[in-house]
Order: C-alpha cells, then sequence, then structure tokens
C-alpha cells in the first residue's frame, strides 16, 4: 500500500513538529541539565582554583611604630615592600598600645616595631587575622631581616585556637551553613510545595535556628575544634541559613524551576571562594576580595571570625550585608508570592441558602 493511502498519517514529521514533539516532551529539560551541570562542573572548578590555589599578596595593611625614619629602618621597610611587591600598606601608629587597637579592630594584620637605631625589629603578625597572611608576612620579614643584617624577633599576638591551625574551620561551618540554608529551601519547594508563603517562612526560620544550633553544636562541644562563643555564634549561622534559605526561595519566586541557577552562582561559585574564610581577602584576586564581603557567605564568615577570635569588637557591617539580603528576599517573595511555584488553592466557601 503507497504512502499516499495513509494521509496525513503516512507523512514524516517536519522539522517544526520534531521541535515542539522535543520541546513537548521530558527530554528537553533533561538535556539543558546536562548542560548547565557540565559548565558548573567547569565553573566550580575554575572558580575556586582560581580564588585559592595561588593566594597573592594585593593589599595588606600593617602597622609601623618605633624608630622606622632611621637608615637601617627604612632599609628594612624597603626591602618588606620589595619582597611583598609593594602590597604592603603602612600605617603609622604612635604607641605599640595603639597598634594592637588597630589588630584587634581588624584594621592590620601585623604590627612592625623598629628599635635600636634600625638594628631590630619586633614583627608581630596575627594568625586570627588570616593564617595565610600572617604566614606570608612571617616569611618575608625573616628573608628581608637576612638581607638587611635587621634582627628579627617574630610574635603571633593573636594565634588560632589548637584545634583550628589553619583557620578553616569557620569557612567550613560557614559553608554548611550557606549550602543547607539553600538545599532546605529547595526541599520544602518538592516536599512541602502547598505551603503558603508565611508557613514557608516559617518553617525556612524553623530549620534554620535548629540547624544553626547543631552546626555549633557538633563543631564546639562533639569535636571540640572551636571554642565558640555559642549563643552569639549559633545566631549568625542560624541567620545565615536562613538569608540563604530565602534567597533561594526569592529565585524560585522569580525563575521557578531555574531558581537553583543564580542561587549556586552566587552562594557558591562566587560567594564562598570570595568569602574570605579560606584564603584571606588579602591575598584573594582584587575584585573578590572586595566583591565577597557584600555576599552573604562573606557576611557569614565575617561575622563570625570576629566573634570567635576578637570578643568584644564586633562589627554591624557583615550582619547588616546578612540583614539585607533577607530582607530583599522577603520582600520579593512576599510581594511576588502569586508567582511562587507553590501555595495552596484556596476554594471559596458555598453561599449558604
Amino acid at each position: 500500500m503507497s504512502d499516499a493511502a495513509h494521509g496525513v498519517h503516512g507523512k514524516p514529521p517536519t522539522r517544526e513538529e520534531r521541535w515542539d514533539r522535543f520541546r513537548r516532551s521530558p527530554f528537553l529539560p533533561a538535556t539543558v541539565l546536562v548542560l548547565i551541570i557540565s559548565a558548573a562542573a567547569c565553573l566550580f572548578a575554575g572558580s575556586y582554583t582560581y580564588s585559592m590555589a595561588n593566594p597573592t599578596p594585593h593589599s595588606i595593611p600593617a602597622a609601623v611604630v618605633g624608630q622606622y625614619q632611621v637608615e637601617r629602618g627604612r632599609a628594612f621597610i624597603e626591602g618588606m615592600e620589595r619582597a611583598l611587591d609593594a602590597s604592603m600598606k603602612l600605617r603609622v601608629y604612635g604607641t605599640v598600645a595603639e597598634a594592637r587597637t588597630a589588630v584587634e579592630e581588624q584594621e592590620v594584620f601585623a604590627i612592625l616595631d623598629v628599635r635600636e637605631d634600625g638594628r631590630a625589629v619586633r614583627f608581630d603578625v596575627s594568625g586570627a587575622s588570616g593564617a595565610s597572611v600572617a604566614e606570608v608576612l612571617s616569611q618575608a620579614a625573616v628573608a628581608v631581616g637576612r638581607q638587611t643584617g635587621v634582627a628579627v624577633t617574630l610574635r603571633d599576638v593573636n594565634p588560632l585556637q589548637k584545634g583550628d591551625p589553619r583557620g578553616l574551620a569557620i569557612f567550613y561551618i560557614s559553608l554548611a551553613a550557606v549550602i543547607i540554608g539553600f538545599v532546605g529551601s529547595i526541599q520544602l519547594s518538592v516536599h512541602a510545595r502547598e505551603l503558603n508563603p508565611l508557613e514557608r517562612i516559617a518553617f525556612t526560620a524553623t530549620y534554620a535556628l535548629i540547624g544553626g544550633f547543631g552546626i555549633a553544636a557538633v563543631v564546639d562541644w562533639g569535636l571540640g575544634t572551636l571554642d565558640l562563643p555559642f549563643v552569639e555564634s549559633w545566631m549568625i549561622l542560624a541567620l545565615t541559613m536562613l538569608t540563604s534559605g530565602m534567597v533561594f526561595t526569592m529565585f524560585n519566586t522569580i525563575m521557578g524551576r531555574w531558581a537553583m541557577l543564580p542561587t549556586w552562582g552566587l552562594m557558591v561559585l562566587l560567594g564562598n571562594p570570595s568569602s574570605g574564610g579560606a584564603v584571606s581577602w588579602a591575598l584573594l584576586p582584587s575584585p573578590l576580595g572586595q566583591i565577597g564581603r557584600w555576599l552573604p557567605p562573606g557576611g557569614s564568615v565575617n561575622a563570625q571570625h570576629t566573634a570567635v577570635y576578637f570578643p568584644g569588637h564586633q562589627h554591624a557591617f557583615p550582619f547588616l550585608v546578612l540583614a539585607g539580603w533577607l530582607l530583599v528576599s522577603l520582600a520579593v517573595f512576599l510581594n511576588w508570592s502569586h508567582r511562587h511555584p507553590g501555595g495552596r488553592v484556596r476554594n471559596p466557601a458555598h453561599a449558604g441558602p
């Protein structure tokens, strides 16, 4: 029997018909996801390698006191600037006590105290301000001291805790809060889809409080890795999880099922490597060091770092960063909640007789 006998059913589908059939099938989103996940793997590796593989000094503020204007003192300072490729930014203080206050306020990373007409230098670093920065400064000071004939005495005036010799524990707990924060929101959107807006916010806040407590308890009470100011650290972790969860909810409201893309890009690809947790901001590529402080992971790391290692010198800025992202996310979600792919359909009540 000829094809003509079958009429339209015997015709092969046109290119437009094949595309329309593919577009309506589950194969299109699956294909898009394959491409996105492959690209995300490349971007993830590139982002973290670019940020952390070869930390290089860019702008390291340091305090200088004492007889830094004598010939040997100037020679040592010039040698440090050459060794660090002019990245050390010196700030002059009248006394060592004033310089120590600047360290506690995280305004400088080290104190260069020139003594004995420049023949000796006491170089105070702050490991808690950034282990990677303290290591770079210490190595440069020893080498320059040998070159200039200046006796260098190294001292860590604010060392890291014994359970965290590389200063990475704060980065890890902040990373956990960020990732579990938005993963929890994803799970609510999948398994508790019918939650109304206020209910969704309430459950997000609940798992943030419980999850933040769990992270702090495991790291402090369970493993003994960090001696945390428990309540403050708990609240920072809870605020981080809540903010991260609501950021995903905001993008879910705007972009629907593709909300994971901007969330992952903002929080993981850009936010975490630029947070200053694994590599201090002074050693990060300059744009990342500036951008990272304005993102939720950076705000979380900065707030937690100050709470643990600089008690009594907490700054408002990292909390304002977290609160700003949270408020924007809440505003977008509540104002456009009708676009969010969730919630219950409320049927109007039947009229009475």
